[in-house]
């Protein structure tokens, strides 16, 4: 009986025109939207790759350890196509200074050229989903019980010996097939699109983490489709179950997520919280420039801090004071009585070459403390409002399997931190900031033939899958909790 009804439910379904509606708009929405997402991902790869060799041509051309100008670049994401989170909102560009250390507020961002592609780019395969297929849930479930209550049928039904819970199933299983078709066909046809071009390669990986997009896209749909189900048991008329549905759909998709931004954060005011950090900025460096003027004091050095006394033939520098970092570059050519005191200079950068890492390190600790206590405290109030949408717990969940999510772009900033650390070994071990080289080039300008690379590896789908993990638990719960009131209602239903 129960396969009956499945079968019934199903063929009512797909012979229906708000089936071939969902069919033909999201297979429209996401082949065409698709095309766009890929030409803006190959106008991406390509500024990366020119990106790329930019960096690595401005580090060769480097002549001392000093004049290094080293800048990572974040590869972009192939399933940004799927959720683009916060792929292209934050910085995918870090420069990479032993005397500072690189945090997810110092990235910078590349722009569009194109502002139509900037435009269209935002909407995501993602989001197609989020907006229409959910539409699409709450007009399949909105008559499924009110409309058989208001023709007969389900007095009809139910008068042959079968249980509720069986009709309310079949419905369920139903309508949820329905609903995965146009999902399953608009992802086939992105991915015969994908493998036609080669900007993009999916590995075993990628695929898994598709599967957890589509396992999530089913969630997020049985969950709009059991409201539209449980306001159709709760109300009994059509007319008034679809204007409940429609409410609640503009409330829960389209109103609430972008709402729940504006909102009053308990961050309160700012100010006092900057100001403290920089005079903790202010004191580490003045403690750097007490450690130089004793150091100076005991040695035979004169002048100007970094070209002192020297004898300098010619002289390429730059030098940036900033509030976070003082860095500087210089490439001298010495003349001969500069020798006599280039070990005493030598000794003078080497010394603040560990003043300024030791300071880096420290700014970056009341860095990271103002930022979670303002940015990232905010972005946790904002993100745990929106978790009282359906529409937000999808966002969330789809971007952590994409990688896209806010962890993703930790992770990047991690490997940039790591990579500085790495090239700062690599100037211990070449005794960079006590050799002549880091200065002068003279006798020699310095051979970047083992400079370590950056490189930069996306997470293991495990740890995608355990970070969309809570999102996943609260979307399965709300399920979990609709069908029950609606079996429960159901149930009780006087026919």
């Amino acid at each position: 009986m129960l396969r009956n009804l499945i079968r019934q439910e199903l063929l009512s379904h797909l012979m229906s025109a708000r089936f071939l509606a969902a069919v033909i708009i999201t297979l429209l929405l996401v082949v065409a939207n698709a095309v766009v997402l890929l030409e803006d991902y190959e106008r991406r790869l390509m500024k990366y790759s020119q990106q790329e060799n930019t960096h690595r041509q401005k580090a060769q051309e480097a002549k001392t350890y000093s004049m290094l100008n080293l800048s990572v670049e974040r590869p972009p994401n192939p399933l940004s196509l799927f959720s683009a989170g916060l792929d292209k909102r934050l910085g995918s560009t870090f420069d990479i200074y032993y005397g500072r250390v690189p945090m997810i507020s110092d990235g910078s961002a590349r722009s569009l050229d194109n502002t139509f592609l900037n435009l269209f780019s935002k909407i995501d395969l993602v989001l197609i989903f989020q907006v229409v297929l959910s539409l699409m849930a709450l007009l399949f479930a909105y008559d499924a019980i009110a409309g058989d209550w208001e023709s007969g049928t389900l007095r009809l039904v139910i008068s042959h010996p079968v249980r509720r819970g069986s009709i309310l199933f079949a419905k369920y299983i139903g309508a949820m097939a329905c609903l995965l078709l146009p999902v399953l066909m608009s992802l086939l046809m992105v991915l015969i699109l994908l493998s036609s071009t080669g900007s993009i390669q999916l590995d075993g990986e990628d695929f898994l983490r598709i599967g957890g997009i589509v396992l999530t896209t089913t969630i997020y749909l049985s969950a709009f489709y059991l409201i539209g189900l449980l306001i159709s048991a709760t109300t009994r008329r059509t007319a008034t179950s679809l204007m409940l549905c429609m409410f609640l759909w503009v409330a829960l998709v389209l109103v609430y997520p972008n709402w729940s931004r504006f909102t009053i954060t308990p961050v309160g005011d700012t100010r006092a919280i900057h100001s403290s950090a920089n005079q903790q900025i202010e004191q580490i460096w003045e403690e750097v420039d007490r450690e130089e003027r004793a150091f100076l004091a005991n040695s035979p050095l004169e002048g100007k801090p970094r070209k002192f006394n020297l004898d300098v033939q010619s002289n390429e520098s730059f030098s940036s004071g900033g509030h976070v970092s003082r860095r500087y570059g210089m490439n001298m050519k010495l003349g001969n009585r500069s020798e006599p005191i280039v070990p005493h200079v030598q000794k003078y950068h080497a010394t603040m070459g560990a003043l300024y890492i030791r300071s880096a390190e420290q700014i970056a600790l009341v860095r990271k403390q103002t930022l979670d206590s303002i940015s990232l405290r905010e972005s946790i109030w904002h993100e745990r409002l929106m978790k009282l949408s359906p529409a937000s717990l999808y966002t969330f969940a789809t971007s952590a399997w994409a990688g896209t999510d806010l962890e993703g772009m930790f992770d990047f900033v991690q490997a940039a931190q790591g990579y500085r650390r790495t090239v700062i070994d690599y100037f211990h071990d070449k005794d960079a900031f006590g050799s002549r080289q880091w200065f002068a080039s003279d006798k020699g300008a310095v051979d970047w033939w083992d400079l370590p690379q950056f490189r930069f590896d996306r997470t293991d789908v495990w740890e995608n899958a355990t970070r969309a993990l809570p999102e996943l638990f609260l979307l399965l719960l709300i399920n979990l909790v609709l069908f029950t009131a609606t079996f429960l209602i159901f149930t009780k239903i006087e026919v």
